[in-house]
């Protein structure tokens, strides 16, 4: 294997085991939820590492006036204070539009592309309980650098509502808002693209419930989808 493309496959198993270790005084609920997510997170990498070699003839990326669809999932764990012990799993529906054509000074030329997910699954895993819930983010804005090879690195930054069954972050509110910016890659192939992403996820309830300690989230993404292509 190529040394570059070793370093590029090997990489996220070992930052992101680092980023999900949980605390060994967790509930047994917690660890559960936990163990979830590390199974969960092994098979995306694994999944992602397939999808890392490249393509003999890949999509073209993001061309402006076209569009994107994409299914993905993913999960991460929390970092702040009396919610470090959270963790979550969620998975999502994506139609995104690019915006505009390359432009922009030096290695950051891109394109702006707009993006709307619908969640129908968000699971927020918590010492008293699990919360079971649906989230839409009506605004997401990302930046795709134009790129000539197969591999597109991106930034993002997006929010929406989550809505539960029950408090998140117990003894809060069941109505929250997410706030989030990722970093990723999407590996372009012939038909279709592969996306792998670290993100960061704020949940808060905005001061709709009294206390508001909210929940830091440090989370990995796997995506699977395609650009549409001009004729």
């Amino acid at each position: 294997m190529h040394p570059v493309l070793k370093k590029t496959v090997a990489f996220p198993p070992v930052f992101l085991y680092l980023l999900c270790i949980g605390n060994s005084h967790d509930s047994f609920e917690s660890r559960e939820g936990v163990s979830l997510l590390r199974r969960t997170i092994a098979a995306l990498l694994f999944l992602t590492s397939l999808f890392c070699v490249p393509a003999a003839r890949s999509q073209a990326g993001p061309v402006e006036g076209e569009h994107e669809v994409q299914v993905w999932t993913g999960g991460g764990h929390g970092f702040n204070g009396s919610q470090s012990s959270d963790s979550v799993w969620n998975f999502g529906l994506r139609y995104g539009l690019i915006l505009t054509a390359p432009h922009g000074p030096g290695f950051l030329r891109g394109r702006l592309e707009y993006a709307l997910d619908a969640v129908p699954a968000f699971v927020v895993f918590q010492k008293q309980n699990t919360a079971y819930g649906v989230a839409l983010n009506p605004f997401a804005f990302k930046w795709a650098l134009d790129t000539r090879g197969s591999v597109v690195p991106y930034l993002e930054i997006g929010g929406g509502t989550l809505f539960t069954n029950t408090q998140v972050p117990a003894g809060t509110s069941r109505i929250n808002f997410t706030t989030s910016a990722a970093l990723g890659l999407h590996f372009l192939r012939s038909k279709h693209n592969i996306s792998a992403e670290v993100r960061y996820m704020h949940i808060s309830n905005a001061g709709l419930a009294t206390p508001n300690p909210g929940i830091n989230t440090i989370q990995f993404r796997l995506g699977f989808g395609r650009f549409s292509q001009k004729e």
